[in-house]
């Protein structure tokens, strides 16, 4: 029991001459045992940014017509043509055998209540 006595008046006195220099940065002291556990940060893992996104635009659509039967007229704005042999006006038919008649273009009748 005196032996204990003795080393804890020691190290008290160890731990008291030390302290000025302690705080000059270091720890300087007598250390029982081993300590059981460390406390430590898990290293940082950084997150790099995307890379830039490039956004080039499209090429503009382009539609093409196909070209009218050889067999029909011509279509102009002012004007429809007519089949007699068929009763019926072109593009409804595409070929008439005795040929065109040009009409005049006339809006439909309004519908009747």
């Amino acid at each position: 029991m005196k032996s204990l006595k003795v080393l804890i008046a020691v190290s008290l006195l160890a731990t008291a001459g030390v302290t000025a220099t302690a705080q000059a940065g270091g720890r300087v002291g007598i250390w029982f045992g081993a300590p059981l556990y460390y406390p430590v940060a898990p290293a940082p893992y950084y997150y790099y940014p995307p890379p830039p996104v490039v956004a080039v635009p499209a090429a503009p659509t382009t539609y093409v017509e196909q070209g009218q039967a050889e067999a029909g007229p011509a279509q102009s704005s002012g004007s429809w043509y007519y089949c007699d042999q068929a009763r019926a006006y072109y593009p409804y038919v595409k070929e008439c055998p005795g040929g065109w008649r040009e009409v005049p273009a006339q809006p439909p009748p309004p519908p009747s209540n």
